[in-house]
């Protein structure tokens, strides 16, 4: 199949508008406890009424503050309420929502607020205030800053008002010029401008309508069992990605149109304690996360005596998860799960809160390896497809017509059609129109018949469903002409609990190799296991053999998912990990493959140099 089309359950009206939602569940369902506003002593509930009021009172501050309709205000925080809140009352007031990492530099932050030409900013504390304040002096069209930390700092931050303060503006401005002002936008109005993660350079600014966001919320909704299963007011889910992520905002978009019970946390690493305090039934996360997991619970096995026990109750977690999609399970493979449940899946759903049902993965492929093993466990995972420009989700595994290993099929109101070079081509109303001022690249993104140029190869079985084997830009050509797509083989690395993060190469080189970095959380009980009790670093196990020998059968494994001519034939370790502090990774957690292979140069020449020599090893 080379092209299929989903028809739309839904098509905006002229007068449909993001907002609409928030007011609508507040006339509605006005005393419903939806929402949590994280304080210093805990969670204050939030109601749909609460909730609509103080968007009103943010909104009607920045009418009063002068906040024109279009102008473009951005919000520079991690993962909150007031994140939330903001978002709807800078749309409320008819302005467009310019959302920035709280891990940007101070570079990215410069080129997005003078790109968009915001008018003003919305911080978390007083380190990113400091952060807009050290770029702010050619900013001609930044003419405020307000922090949404609630408690005076010391010092204060730099020309900076609170949240409150800003909401004072408002109490000249009657309620009805609110709604008015909310109610003059079009589905056609811009919404928001998302810069793109910049993997490849500086970030371009996706120009977002209403009505691509309506779009991507209604008609997932409307996909087969999504409102019945997954969305619904019956629904909890924990954000913890950013919401400067296009996926994180659509659901939280999602959340808000189907009245799911949400909660918000800006801290990743506290992701565990929290979805065990809060107990979700749906929680969103990129792969990383869920590798972690797998690998946390994999090794914990194996320091405990009882990774044998793993094992079997993984082989058995996936087998079920298989036969699912050839039947049904056999009598005896129930007969074994039933037995692992008990020893086993059950702690491990106990350990991200006991009542998952759902895991939404997006950002980067989730992989077969972990979907059946999630799958297999009681866990289901929800793995979709699309970018920053079709506003998250064009393609997705709904429930009960999940192909572990795809993407799924695409959601009503999208086409996806395969490039004769294997590109994925996509359309429908969650595509962007353009670039913000950016009038070439947008030409770029489409082809001739409208088609946007997704960057991504794929294929579409016979059914519909889309397999992603890469990004086209990513595809690695050796000098002996074979093509290798290095997900697959970096996907195989990471199962193995000592990798953090992998990037294979060969571009142009006689063969393929691969740069590893170890997750330095495990690597002090690796080390323990062999007999070693100093501290040690990764760089100095950089040559270790006991390391070597590990990490080579890793690869050995890795490479069972290809030919041989596209296996890792060197590898070598890194002594650091990828972080998104040192610029070499998306805050989404993808590698920036270009800083990498530029930072790390010597390091690729010298794995199609001299053999290795290894050191002597200190667990020896």
């Amino acid at each position: 199949m080379r092209e299929t089309t989903e028809p739309a359950r839904y098509v905006p009206a002229p007068d449909d508008l993001l907002t609409d939602d928030v007011f609508a569940n507040a006339r509605d369902h006005g005393s419903e406890v939806r929402y949590s506003r994280r304080v210093a002593h805990g969670r204050v509930p939030v109601t749909h009424s609460e909730f609509a009021a103080q968007v009103a009172d943010v909104a009607a501050g920045l009418m009063g503050w002068g906040l024109a309709p279009g102008d473009r205000v951005a919000i520079m925080a991690g993962t909150s309420f007031e994140w939330m809140v903001c978002d709807f009352a800078i749309l409320t007031a008819g302005g467009v929502t310019v959302p920035i990492y709280e891990t940007s530099s101070a570079e990215q932050v410069e080129w997005i607020l003078h790109d968009s030409g915001a008018v003003g900013v919305f911080v978390a504390n007083a380190d990113t205030a400091a952060i807009v304040a050290s770029v702010r002096a050619p900013l001609t069209d930044l003419r405020a800053v307000w922090t949404l930390d609630a408690v005076d700092t010391n010092p204060p931050a730099v020309d900076t008002q609170r949240l409150d303060e800003l909401a004072r503006y408002g109490d000249v401005i009657d309620r009805a010029e609110v709604e008015a002002r909310r109610t003059s936008r079009t589905s056609d109005s811009l919404a928001t401008i998302i810069y793109t993660s910049g993997t490849t350079g500086r970030p371009k600014g996706c120009a977002i309508t209403h009505a691509n966001l309506l779009c991507q919320i209604h008609n997932v909704v409307a996909a087969k069992n999504v409102s019945e299963l997954v969305f619904n007011d019956r629904t909890t889910t924990l954000l913890f990605i950013p919401v400067a992520h296009i996926l994180a905002r659509s659901i939280q978009l999602t959340a808000v149109h189907s009245r799911v019970r949400l909660d918000h946390s800006d801290d990743a690493k506290r992701a565990a304690s929290l979805l065990v305090d809060f107990k979700p039934s749906v929680i969103l996360a990129v792969p990383y996360i869920f590798e972690k997991i797998y690998n946390t619970a994999k090794h914990r096995a194996a320091s405990e005596k009882k990774g044998w026990i793993f094992g079997l109750a993984e082989a058995t977690a996936t087998a079920y998860s298989e036969s699912i999609d050839r039947g049904g399970p056999t009598l005896l493979l129930r007969l074994r799960h039933q037995v692992f449940d008990r020893l086993v899946y059950r702690k491990l759903r106990a350990a991200i809160g006991g009542r998952v049902d759902y895991i939404v993965s997006g950002g980067a492929p989730l992989g077969a390896r972990l979907g059946h093993f999630f799958r297999g466990v009681g866990i289901n995972p929800l793995e979709g497809y699309g970018l920053t420009e079709t506003c998250a989700g064009v393609t997705l595994n709904v429930p009960g017509q999940q192909r572990i290993g795809t993407v799924g099929r695409p959601l009503p109101g999208c086409s996806v059609r395969i490039a004769d070079d294997g590109e994925v081509l996509l359309k429908g109303g969650v595509v962007f129109a353009s670039y913000w001022h950016n009038e070439e690249a947008t030409r770029e993104a489409f082809d001739d018949d409208g088609w946007f140029r997704s960057g991504d190869i794929g294929s579409l079985d016979d059914d519909g469903y889309l397999t992603v084997t890469g990004r086209k830009k990513d595809l690695i050509v050796t000098a002996g002409g074979k093509n290798v797509a290095p997900a697959v083989l970096e996907d195989r690395l990471r199962a193995h609990w000592l990798v953090s993060q992998s990037l294979v190469v060969g571009d142009r080189r006689p063969y393929v190799a691969a740069l590893v970095t170890i997750d330095v959380e495990v690597l002090p009980q690796w080390l323990a296991d062999r007999g070693h009790t100093g501290a040690v670093v990764v760089e100095d196990l950089l040559e270790n053999p006991d390391l070597l020998a590990e990490l080579q059968a890793a690869v050995d494994d890795a490479n069972k998912a290809v030919s041989q001519a596209e296996g890792i034939k060197r590898f070598a370790v890194l002594p650091e990990d990828f972080t998104v502090e040192s610029g070499v990774l998306t805050p989404t957690l993808k590698v920036k493959r270009a800083v990498v292979t530029e930072r790390y140069a010597a390091e690729i020449d010298h794995l199609y140099a001299a053999p290795r020599v290894p050191a002597p090893s200190p667990t020896s």
